[in-house]
């Protein structure tokens, strides 16, 4: 088991993570009767893909002795409807690192790019990624 996930009322949900006993408190969003007091699950999935894509990068450069600590990505998330569902997922990422040569950059892009959330969203989701090296 990966998780417990319980419902509090009042459109709010705990999530645990059973390994950890890490909880995560969703609610639901303004605009789909709730109060945003917290991520609603839909800001999760899409905050998802900039931590992949984050955690695979860090993998990565470390493989590869490039520091990325102070790395920023910044998630907008945009919802459709009929049916209700994420219809694009814009993520900014802004390095800290300097003076990564071009070639290792792309190898970090396309690590991003190809992170296991990125490869397991649904293909009609737009995955608009703007990659900002200082």
């Amino acid at each position: 088991m990966t998780s417990k996930v319980r419902y509090e009322g009042n459109l709010r949900t705990t999530l645990t993570h059973v390994y950890s006993d890490t909880a995560i408190i969703t609610d639901a969003p303004l605009d789909n009767q709730g109060m945003a007091r917290s991520f609603s699950p839909t800001d999760l999935a899409a905050s998802s893909l900039g931590a992949c894509m984050m955690t695979v990068m860090g993998i990565k450069a470390r493989d590869m002795h490039i520091d990325l600590a102070g790395t920023e990505i910044e998630i907008t998330k945009v919802m459709g409807s009929g049916p209700r569902r994420i219809t694009e997922i814009h993520a900014v990422i802004n390095f800290a690192a300097v003076n990564v040569p071009d070639k290792d950059r792309q190898i970090l892009e396309n690590t991003a790019r190809t992170c296991p959330v990125a490869k397991s969203l649904h293909p009609d989701i737009k995955q608009l990624v703007t990659f900002n090296w200082q």
